[in-house]
């Protein structure tokens, strides 16, 4: 099995991003400099960012040139204090670096000091003091100052450095106690200064860096998984380091998401302003490059090595023979899969070798598939389905080889649940033989689709392909294979290959009640291609579960709104459209689905 976290080891030739992002931040001219890696779910930015990390981690005689901090903006999900977590990190991890060295530490402490004064002012937006012109967190409207007149209230200076986190929530809760009851006026003591506490804030962190010596590179991943308000947040947080000296963050996102997350932190943010935020922010975009057949080829053939638990040495010698045969595919063929294990000393190498030989035959149809498109992520969770199903096979006994499991899975996840209950069903009905599956596969060149049932002609394309992948199903019985499939992987649990972004439009169609809807169309734009016919399959399997078809369920107007995005969505729609009771509301959505007015 493989896991599904970031490797710090390059299956996909993303060494060459690695190094392009490396010598960008370590460029001393560019400094300070924010580089964002783009791409979507599962396209390997968080795999980019460890590459990148460990490149800079050899140091010179064992001394470390930069310093480097990784802040995972999910684990602060849902946390009170998420909009501070990224200032705090940064603080606590320069803190550990600062130690054994009493200068160092002590502008660290300083440092921190300022962090905890920047948290703390955001403390008093929240509890009810006014705040003016701060211009992180979006915490309040205004920063005038902290006001009181009851006798005994503590008093805070903005010189002070220790002041305590008590008495400023305390101040904070008196002042909106008393601007609730109207009573007294509030005569200002001390006020806050935002601008001199961001300049301090900054003076102290530029000061500690210069001590340093060593420029600070920050990794900023997983912010698309974040809500949009900790998202932007999070950025927010960003802006105050920007322009400091010695200092460069690298950011891993979707582009798309965080463009359309804005308008939930700045609201009334045009389209203009969510593109401008974005641009000025990340001052160099770089956007992970989609995987071809080349690519996932090597991808393939290295989880399979590793899956056999190849040793480290001859691991590696297999991962740089391929890295190389990638970095010239320009001007010469891939490396053949004799000359990529030859020389290596390697337990059972002829069954290796066979496995390889597969990898080559799948690379094709796993790069080229609209519903995989050589996502990384989704080729891994379809090669643990796989590993699942076969282990499955050998406690039941069943005599299936892994060859035609792939083939099966492979079908079910560019198909879709539809095509592929179409497909168990004829096995049941013609006794584990389906006789289009055999005609198919026996076509010189493209096959009659007339007997074809109809939930497969949204991708003939894929059949084509698909049909032409070993092992030949023709003469295969395939009535063990069906049930496994159905036994062990439930058909309609395809969310199990979805990302949150997808699962979210799901949740959101399924609850759409009226033909627009400016939500859900955000979400659709969000979402990959490849994922909508998962989203499709998952609309379809709640719909057959509706009983009273005499008024349109909940959620065909937002299935009704996917398939008009995408072709193949609506072929699958209206396919299953021709299984539902011809009811009054159904004949208007099929006449539009098929371009009738």
């Amino acid at each position: 099995m493989w896991s599904d976290k970031e490797s710090s080891v390059d299956f996909l030739n993303f060494n060459e991003t690695a190094e392009s992002i490396k010598d960008l931040i370590t460029e001393k001219e560019l400094m300070p400099i924010s580089v964002g890696i783009f791409g979507n779910w599962g396209a390997g930015k968080s795999t980019i960012l460890e590459l990148t990390k460990k490149l800079l981690e050899e140091g010179i005689d064992g001394e470390k040139e930069y310093l480097q901090v990784h802040f995972d903006a999910w684990t602060f999900e849902g946390f009170d204090d998420a909009k501070a977590a990224l200032l705090e990190t940064i603080a606590s991890e320069l803190l550990k670096e600062a130690e054994g060295d009493k200068g160092l530490l002590e502008k660290a402490e300083e440092f921190s000091k300022r962090v905890d004064k920047i948290r703390l002012l955001g403390m008093l937006a929240e509890g009810g003091a006014a705040l003016s012109g701060f211009p992180t967190f979006g915490l309040g409207q205004k920063l005038i100052g902290l006001f009181s007149d009851e006798e005994g209230e503590s008093e805070i200076k903005a010189e002070d450095d220790d002041f305590d986190l008590g008495c400023v929530k305390d101040a904070a809760d008196n002042a909106a106690k008393l601007a609730k009851k109207g009573k007294g006026i509030l005569k200002p003591k001390k006020k806050f200064s935002p601008p001199t506490e961001i300049r301090k804030f900054r003076s102290a962190y530029s000061s500690l860096l210069e001590s340093f010596n060593k420029p600070l590179i920050v990794y900023v991943d997983n912010l698309d998984r974040c809500s949009p308000i900790n998202a932007i947040s999070t950025l927010e947080a960003i802006r105050l380091f920007l322009f400091l000296p010695n200092t460069a963050f690298v950011i891993a996102a979707d582009e798309d998401m965080i463009r359309l997350a804005v308008p939930h932190f700045h609201k009334g943010a045009s389209q203009r302003h969510q593109t401008d935020y974005l641009d000025k922010l990340i001052q160099i975009p770089v956007h992970v490059p989609k995987p071809g057949v080349a690519e996932v080829r090597a991808y393939l053939m290295m989880l399979i090595a590793s899956d056999r638990k190849v040793e480290k040495t001859e691991l590696e010698k297999i991962r740089l023979k391929l890295e190389e045969s990638l970095r010239l595919s320009w001007q010469q063929d891939q490396i053949t899969v004799d000359d990529l294990i030859d020389g290596c000393n390697i337990e059972n190498i002829d069954e290796l070798r066979g496995e390889f030989k597969i990898a080559e035959q799948l690379s094709p149809i796993l790069a080229e598939s609209s519903n995989i498109n050589g996502n990384p992520r989704i080729v891994k969770r379809l090669l643990n389905q796989i590993r699942m199903r076969l282990k499955t096979a050998k406690r039941r006994g069943m005599h299936l080889d892994e060859k035609t499991i792939t083939k099966l899975v492979i079908f079910e996840r560019c198909m879709g649940t539809q095509a592929t209950n179409k497909l168990y069903e004829l096995i049941d009905k013609e006794k584990g033989l389906p006789e289009v599956i055999s005609e198919m596969e026996n076509a010189d060149d493209k096959f009659d689709i007339k007997n074809m049932p109809e939930e497969w002609k949204h991708d003939l394309e894929f059949l084509n392909k698909w049909s032409k992948l070993q092992p030949s199903f023709s003469n295969l019985d395939l009535t063990a294979a069906a049930y496994l499939s159905r036994q062990s992987i439930p058909m309609g649990s395809i969310n199990s290959v979805m990302s949150g972004v997808a699962q979210k439009l799901l949740n959101g169609l399924l609850k759409q009640r009226n033909r627009p809807s400016e939500t859900n169309s955000k979400l659709i734009e969000l979402t990959s291609a490849e994922e909508y016919l998962s989203v499709m399959d998952g609309l379809i399997e709640k719909f057959k579960l509706v009983e009273d078809w005499g008024k349109i369920p909940m959620g065909f107007y937002g299935a009704r709104m996917l398939a008009l995005k995408d072709a193949k969505c609506k072929s699958v729609f209206l396919a299953y459209l021709n299984t539902v009771p011809s009811k009054v509301w159904k004949s208007p959505i099929i006449k539009e689905l098929e371009g009738v007015k």
